[in-house]
């Protein structure tokens, strides 16, 4: 067993035993783990109980407040938030561990450039590298914004850049990146309907098309090959639905 740090990681799951275990295992020098899952039926919770993760079952309230929740329940020094389908590499551990281990640290914060792997491929366009994100931070000087979907950390400055990367392996099944679609397009309609935003079916095909144009040729991403192909479309396809959903739930109303 790897020798421990003070320090908590906190993780929100829903049916995520596929990627769970290689997010834990790329953490075992943590202290603590909390795990808060809304109602896993794949077997989740087990797997992380099977790590000795502090596992809670809470109901599902948006993607911001419920890893707070999981962020209040850290009681180390440090704090560390990653989504399932995440891994902090080799190199990635030994700076976490000089840092929290390191009394002069001074920085409240600090954020990381993010691989994301699709299909097999490191896709290093479309604004995806170096995708920086805060994600370690000391315990209360860090707190989720709270947002149904595209929540982010904000921490108490200094914040300081590392270099190291974290790891991030999404669904790459199209069935799954149709559910993931379907989820964060209605999420994003409705974080907007409470701001008072509105829209039309027309203003969305636009909004989706203009997504696809930056993203596939602007930001590069033919020179992804397929897969940025694939990503640019599923991006496009769920601005569509967002603001196609808006437009719905201002209908109804």
């Amino acid at each position: 067993m790897p020798e421990k740090i003070p320090l908590s990681v906190a993780i929100i799951t829903k049916n995520e035993g596929q990627n769970l275990p290689d997010c834990l295992k790329s953490i075992e020098f943590a202290a603590q783990v909390v795990v808060v899952d809304s109602g896993s039926t794949d077997g989740t919770v087990q797997i992380a109980s099977q790590f000795g993760c502090e596992v809670f079952i809470e109901p599902w309230r948006g993607f911001g407040p419920q890893k707070q929740s999981a962020i209040d329940k850290c009681r180390y020094p440090w704090v560390l938030v990653l989504d399932a389908d995440e891994r902090i590499p080799a190199e990635t551990a030994s700076l976490i561990k000089k840092i929290v281990l390191n009394p002069s640290t001074t920085a409240a914060g600090f954020t990381f450039p993010r691989k994301n792997y699709f299909q097999g491929r490191w896709v290093k366009h479309m604004g995806l590298w170096p995708d920086r994100i805060l994600r370690l931070f000391r315990k209360g000087l860090g707190r989720m914004i709270p947002a149904k979907v595209h929540e982010s950390i904000v921490v108490d400055p200094p914040v300081e850049d590392l270099e190291a990367p974290i790891e991030h392996y999404p669904a790459d099944q199209f069935s799954k990146i149709l559910m993931k679609i379907d989820q964060y397009s209605t999420l994003g309609a409705q974080q907007a309907y409470e701001k008072g935003g509105k829209t039309s079916l027309w203003s969305a095909a636009f909004r989706a098309k203009l997504t696809f144009v930056q993203n596939y040729f602007i930001r590069f991403g033919f020179l992804d090959g397929v897969q940025g192909l694939t990503l640019a479309i599923t991006d496009a396809v769920n601005k569509f639905f967002k603001y196609a959903k808006l437009n719905e739930l201002n209908r109804k109303k």
